[in-house]
C-alpha cells in the first residue's frame, strides 16, 4: 500500500510560502487542488493543518499524500512543454534585463505583458522564465506583480533562499517602490498622503479586477495608503507624479489617483472616456520606476528603470525631463 512521503525543508527553501514550495516540487497539481488537500489535512506541516500562505522555516517537515507523491509525470510534462519561450519572447526578455547577480534579475517589463497567466491569457512572463535561467539549474521566480499595463521594476529571485529574503521585503514594507505617473489635471494639494480602504468590486465587466475606495468603516475595504508628490506640470491640463504606495492592494495607485479626480492617463477602467490628452497614445502612463530595498546577499539594492517609448513621448511631449533622479521621498515618514 502506498504511503504519505514526509519532506523536510532545507535552509534555501526557508521563507518560502507552503503553496509555492508546493508548486515547485509538484507542478502539475493545480493550485484549486492543494486547496483542497490542505483543507482534508492531507497536507500538513510538522502533524498540523496549515493554510496554502504558511510560512515554512528550516526543519519543517511537510506531509504530502500518496496520491501526489505517485501521481504520473505526464501531466508536469505537458505543462513544461507548453511553457516553451519563443524565440522572438526570449530576445525580449533578455534585452529588458537592467540588471543580474547570482541571487536575482531585474527586468524593465514591458507595457502590455501580462506578469503571470490566466484564463483568457496565454502569453505572459511567468510562462517566459526559462529564457532567464542564464545557466542556473532552476528558472527564476516572481516575488511581485505589476499590472499587465504597468511598465518598469520587476524583481525576480534566482534560488529559493534569495526570493524567500525579497518577499520578506515587500512584505514587511523594507521595499520602497516609487512609480511615476502622468495624470490628467493636477492633484490639490501638490503633495500628499491617500489615505482610502479599497473593496473589489462584487463583479466586473469581462471578469477582470477592478476596485473601489470605500469608507473606512466599511468591513469590505482593505487599507490602501499612497503618498504621492507633484514634480512638474503642464498648466493645469496635465501632472507628472511621483508616487509611493505603502500598501499593494490591486490597482490601488490607479484607483487613488481616479479618487482625486485625476486619473491616469489612458486608464480607461477607472477614468472612464476622458483619459486621453492631445496626441498621446491611449496607453496607460504609469510606470514602476525604481525600487530600493535590501539585497540577499546583504546591503542596499537600488535600481531604476527608463520610461517606456510611450510614456518617453509623453514626456518629450510636454518638455518634462525624462532623466531626473532626485528622489521626493528621500525624508518621508510614516
Amino acid at each position: 500500500m502506498a504511503e504519505a512521503r514526509i519532506y523536510e525543508i532545507s535552509a534555501e527553501e526557508a521563507g518560502l510560502r507552503l503553496d509555492r514550495w508546493f508548486h515547485r516540487h509538484f507542478p502539475a497539481v493545480g493550485h484549486g487542488p492543494l486547496e483542497k488537500l490542505l483543507r482534508t489535512g492531507q497536507v500538513r506541516v510538522d502533524g498540523g493543518r496549515v493554510k496554502a500562505g504558511f510560512r515554512l522555516d528550516a526543519g519543517h517537515q511537510v506531509r504530502i499524500p500518496p496520491a501526489v507523491v505517485n501521481a504520473p509525470p505526464q501531466a508536469a510534462a505537458t505543462r513544461r512543454k507548453q511553457l516553451r519561450v519563443r524565440d522572438e519572447d526570449r530576445d525580449m526578455l533578455r534585452q529588458a534585463v537592467l540588471h543580474m547577480d547570482d541571487a536575482l534579475i531585474v527586468v524593465n517589463k514591458p507595457f502590455g505583458l501580462a506578469v503571470q497567466g490566466g484564463s483568457r491569457t496565454e502569453r505572459h512572463l511567468d510562462g517566459m522564465l526559462d529564457a532567464l535561467r542564464f545557466g542556473k539549474s532552476e528558472r527564476p521566480k516572481l516575488v511581485h506583480r505589476l499590472d499587465r499595463d504597468t511598465s518598469g521594476v520587476l524583481l525576480l529571485g534566482r534560488t529559493a533562499r534569495a526570493t524567500a529574503s525579497l518577499a520578506r521585503a515587500f512584505q514587511s514594507r523594507a521595499a520602497k517602490k516609487t512609480y511615476w505617473a502622468l495624470c490628467v489635471g493636477v492633484p490639490k494639494p501638490l503633495n500628499g498622503h491617500i489615505r482610502a480602504p479599497l473593496a473589489k468590486l462584487a463583479s466586473a465587466r469581462n471578469g477582470r479586477e477592478r476596485v473601489r475606495a470605500v469608507d473606512r468603516d466599511d468591513p469590505r475595504g482593505q487599507r490602501a495608503e499612497t503618498v504621492y508628490h507633484v514634480v512638474d506640470k503642464a498648466g493645469q491640463s496635465a501632472a507628472w507624479l511621483a508616487l509611493m504606495p505603502l500598501t499593494g492592494r490591486t490597482h490601488q495607485l490607479r484607483a487613488h489617483m481616479a479618487l482625486m479626480e485625476t486619473p491616469i492617463v489612458g486608464d480607461r477602467k477607472y477614468g472612464g472616456t476622458d483619459v486621453l490628452l492631445h496626441d498621446l497614445q491611449p496607453r496607460l502612463h504609469l510606470h514602476a520606476r525604481a525600487i530600493s530595498l535590501p539585497h540577499p546577499e546583504g546591503g542596499q539594492f537600488d535600481i531604476t528603470a527608463p520610461l517606456p517609448p510611450h510614456m518617453c513621448a509623453a514626456w518629450k511631449y510636454f518638455g518634462f525631463d525624462a532623466d531626473w533622479q532626485e528622489d521626493p521621498f528621500a525624508e518621508w515618514e510614516a
